[in-house]
Parts: C-alpha cells; structure tokens; sequence
C-alpha cells in the first residue's frame, strides 16, 4: 500500500509527491525501502504497489523491476480497506489460491532478515489455516500512545511467535499503555497482514456485500475504475474487516506473528526527527543548514542555493521548500495535517 497523501509531513509531501516517495534515505524512499524488504522474500515479478493514480508513472520509475501490470492506481483514496480488496480481487482472478501479504510503504523497519522470517512464517500460516487472517504485530519498547495495540489469546506453535488474537484496541491513555506493556501479552498494530486473497473478499461478502460486488466487477472490469472506484465505501481494513471478524462476526479468525524489529511510522515530522541521524546537540540536518544553541530539533532545508538559520530554540521542526516554509513544535507536529487543510482552504488547494 502506497497511497495517502502524507499531510503530516507537509509541505515536504503534498498532492502528487507524497512521503513514501520522497528520497529522504541516503537518496532513497520509503517506497524503495519496502519494495527491497519484500524482495527479500518473494520475486519483483508478485509484488504489486496500490498508490495514487496521480503518480504511478514515479513509482514505475523508481522501481523499474515492477511489472506495468502491478501497477493500480487509486482514481482517489478510498482507506486501507479498498486499497486491499481491490487487489485481493484483481490477484484472486489471476490465481483463486493467491496468498497475498500486505505491507505498507510508510515505515522503516530493521533487521530486515527479522521481518522477511515473519512474513515467511505469515505466509505458512495463512496457506495452512483457509481461515485465518495473519496481522503482525510490533513486540512494544515502551508504553506507546500512538498506535493500536493487539491483545494476544492463545499462542500458535510453529510459526515462529505467534498468537490468538482476542481484540483490537485503539491508541490508550498513558495509563493503559502502561499496563499493556507491563502484562506482556499485548503488542502494536504494525497495520501488515497475510491471508489468502479469497479469504479475505469472503470475509466482504458477508460484512460489506456491497463493497465485495464493486471490488469482484473492477477485477473484472478494469475499464470501470474512474466510475465504481469513487462509490466505495470509505472506511480502514480494520473497522471494515479485522474487527468484525475478532468479535466473531464471521467464520474467520485473527492471529498475529510477532515483528521483533526496530520499527517506526513515519507518520510526522516528529517521529521523521527520531529516525534521521542526530548531530551532537539532537538536531536531524537535511539541507544546507547553520544553526547557533539550538537542539532537540529537525532542521530541512530542501531549497539549492539557500541557506537555513536557526538561532536559540530547541524542540522545533523548521521545513521549508520552494513555496513553504513551515516551523512548529515537535509535540504538536501531529497538528500539521490540520495546517495544510487550512492552506487548501484559505489560501489555495494547490500548495497543499
């Protein structure tokens, strides 16, 4: 999944640019990085990349291996449930027995060797179990509020960690988070998944039946897809599909392997700052940069032929490009997605 438009991370990413294909990585991006994670586990040939309409010609272009194919472009952005039975449609047409993982193209995760063993194990899984539907979950460093966490059930031997999953639990309090760490039967919701492509739009079927119709007409369909694709419902896999199931709304069943990696989201300019490398005072340099006491902070300057100065702060993102310039608190960066909302709506569509 390489779509979304990356608002968190504007003006950096915007309509047609978004941050999974920026090269912020030793010149690569976060699309690239995925594509050569998943590689490490199947060929170029059964990789397919769902992304914006609006900018499949640069994924083709930065993953030249990628069959023209495996190419589908979103019309318009639907969320994660549609981004992975649209797919799962188009790959069951062309195999019935297709086991498809899916991962996202926004995180950063190491060892790679660590997660390609998991998605092996996912893969097994799902082959052996027609039923099952595999998600991954992060083992937790710390009590995260951040993101969805997985309360584990009963443990499945022979693929590698892996467990029951009992529910879905949206990003808690400080408090629980706390207590989900220190219970040891909990961990974060990675938001990848392994099941049988027919497994899965069965699963749609009985929840969505409607949305399981449009996806079954697209695959057979293709030249239908500026028409039927805008009429899905909008809604995320996890609502639509994982959630049902783990509270015994269908035949189905969710288990997890566990992903024990480095793993970050890069979801806003502060975690952005906590996975670039730091200078000795904690700034994350991109750019032709000076600065003067200032640390703790995320310092971009993606404007050749200009320098950025940053005097006396710490704790700040300050980003600026060639029609931009965006500075705030690294605490507060998830707010940026409601500043460029703000742009589009006030001053043009265009900048943001």
């Amino acid at each position: 999944m390489a779509g979304g438009s990356g608002k968190r991370l504007w003006p950096l990413s915007r309509q047609g640019e978004p941050k999974q294909l920026l090269p912020l990585f030793d010149g690569k991006s976060l699309l690239q990085l995925a594509f050569e994670r998943v590689r490490a586990v199947v060929p170029a040939a059964n990789v397919v990349v769902c992304a914006g309409a609006a900018y499949t010609d640069v994924v083709a272009e930065q993953l030249p291996e990628l069959l023209a194919e495996n190419i589908l472009g979103e019309p318009t952005g639907r969320d994660s449930l549609n981004a992975v039975a649209w797919p799962a449609a188009v790959l069951a047409r062309r195999d019935p027995d297709a086991v498809v993982a899916v991962v996202t193209a926004d995180q950063l995760i190491t060892p790679v060797d660590v997660f390609a063993k998991a998605l092996d194990d996912g893969f097994r899984l799902a082959s052996d179990d027609p039923k099952a539907l595999v998600a991954f979950g992060v083992v937790p460093t710390s009590p995260h509020t951040g993101y969805g966490y997985l309360a584990r059930g009963a443990d499945i031997e022979g693929y590698g960690v892996a467990s029951q999953i009992t529910e879905f639990k949206e990003k808690p309090c400080l408090e629980t988070a706390q207590a989900y760490l220190a219970s040891g039967r909990y961990w974060w919701n990675a938001g990848m998944f392994v099941w049988r492509a027919a497994t899965l739009l069965e699963q749609l079927r009985v929840l969505m039946p409607q949305t399981y119709e449009k996806v079954i007409e697209l695959a057979t369909q293709p030249q239908r897809l500026a028409e039927i694709y805008p009429t899905l419902v909008k809604i995320s896999v996890d609502y639509g599909v994982m959630e049902p199931v783990s509270h015994g709304q269908t035949d189905a069943h969710i288990v997890a392997v566990a992903l024990e990696i480095e793993w970050a989201d890069v979801g806003s300019y502060a975690s952005l700052h906590e996975v670039l490398a730091h200078d000795e005072h904690g700034n994350a340099r991109v750019g032709t940069v000076a600065s003067i006491d200032t640390s703790g902070c995320l310092l971009m300057n993606n404007e050749p032929g200009t320098v950025l100065g940053v005097v006396g702060v710490e704790g700040l993102f300050v980003v600026r490009t060639d029609e931009a310039v965006v500075v705030g608190s690294l605490a507060a960066s998830q707010e940026v997605k409601e500043l460029a909302d703000k742009v589009a709506a006030e001053i043009s569509p265009e900048l943001a």
